[in-house]
């Protein structure tokens, strides 16, 4: 009654009103509802946090695991600790070749067999590499020799020399041609079919050449060198096409993108620290990523859009960078010396490092099933995984 009259004198139709004052509504049970949709709606803890990294070729929301552990640990006593030298490739045929002081091992990374092709090399060892299709085996030295060695029945098949008497610091395959660069200046085409082998010479570095890389369908070579340049190389003419000359140390880490193929990264040493993108065609540099130390080699994934670095100086560290944003996906503490060669798998799974704390270790880091599981090698050590290369 009393409501009604205090209405009336306000000129308020109680019938027409939408707020009112009434006892509060009783709460929802929401530990039932959360339950029942527990599966739909979920939280995903930051990516970082829980090791997942976030793959640059898919959306945002999509996860996998970058197992931060290595898979497998072998023990490589007289690794050679010099930034100059290439001492570690692996075949398309599973096989990873390894050189250790004066010696070249075979380590089968499908059946784990260890084989010695060179017991005593007549000369220091300054690079090795795997020809295409994996026959074959080069090795250059210290003094300008190259040998080439058929691994399949463990016998050397041919024997080249430089002009000088300079240690052949890397080498790469183009097909029937081995290029070389050593501590001169000087890049040579060999073909190994030929009697006179060297066929075209480079000229365009002003120090010894201690990166060589061909692009994939073998038109371009890219070089490297401790004259801080980095040279592209069309293969039909001796006169670099580009010359750059961004890096303020020395470049020995190269990649060319295996899903962009005139994409290229160049990374620099010590002094530089630096990771450059170009594209070829053009000579345009696309992207710039500081490392943050001595950049020792550079792998571009095959199935993600992303590429690792290896270093050396401070950090000793793997990282793995989303490209072409360049966000950091992982860091990696790696080994307790600089990382001084790197290789991918044939099935660019796993990448395999070597320090000059003479440890081979293997990461499992672009899985090719994302239901595959890894266990990571439990660093007690056992017995099984932990094996000596000698």
């Amino acid at each position: 009654f009393y409501q009604n009259k205090i209405a009336k004198a306000c000129g308020i139709n109680l019938k027409t009103r939408i707020l009112q004052f009434k006892p509060p509504p009783p709460k929802a049970n929401l530990a039932a509802g959360a339950k029942a949709y527990s599966s739909l709606y979920d939280y995903e803890p930051s990516a970082w946090r829980r090791g997942y990294a976030t793959d640059g070729g898919v959306s945002a929301s999509c996860r996998r695991k970058i197992c931060t552990t290595p898979i497998r640990v072998l023990d490589a006593p007289g690794m050679i600790d010099d930034f100059y030298r290439n001492l570690m490739a692996w075949s398309c045929k599973n096989v990873v070749a390894l050189c250790l002081e004066d010696s070249v091992y075979l380590w089968n990374a499908t059946t784990g067999k260890i084989t010695c092709l060179i017991e005593q090399a007549p000369y220091s060892i300054s690079s090795i590499s795997w020809s295409e299709d994996a026959t074959n085996l080069a090795i250059g030295m210290d003094d300008g020799i190259m040998e080439i060695w058929d691994t399949e029945v463990q016998k050397k098949v041919r024997t080249m020399r430089l002009t000088t008497n300079t240690a052949v610091g890397a080498l790469t395959w183009n097909s029937y041609l081995l290029t070389s660069g050593s501590r001169h200046p000087s890049i040579w085409n060999h073909d190994v079919r030929i009697a006179n082998h060297r066929v075209m010479e480079y000229r365009g570095h002003l120090a010894g050449v201690c990166g060589l890389e061909w692009k994939q369908d073998g038109t371009q070579l890219a070089s490297g060198g401790n004259d801080n340049l980095l040279n592209i190389w069309d293969i039909r003419s001796s006169v670099a096409k580009f010359t750059k000359t961004t890096h303020k140390s020395a470049v020995k880490a190269l990649a060319w993108c295996p899903w962009k193929p005139n994409l290229l990264a160049s990374g620099g040493g010590c002094s530089d620290r630096q990771v450059h993108f170009w594209n070829t065609t053009t000579g345009t540099r696309l992207k710039t990523l500081d490392a943050g130390s001595q950049v020792t080699s550079l792998k571009w994934s095959i199935d993600y859009k992303e590429i690792v670095s290896t270093h050396g100086f401070p950090n000793n560290n793997i990282v793995v960078w989303n490209y072409p944003d360049l966000t950091k996906l992982v860091d990696i503490t790696a080994h307790e010396s600089r990382i001084l060669h790197c290789a991918l798998s044939p099935d660019g799974s796993t990448l395999a490092t070597t320090a000059a704390d003479e440890n081979l270790k293997f990461w499992k880091l672009f899985m090719k099933n994302e239901k595959q599981k890894v266990e990571p090698m439990n660093q007690g050590g056992s017995i099984a995984k932990v094996v000596t290369i000698r």
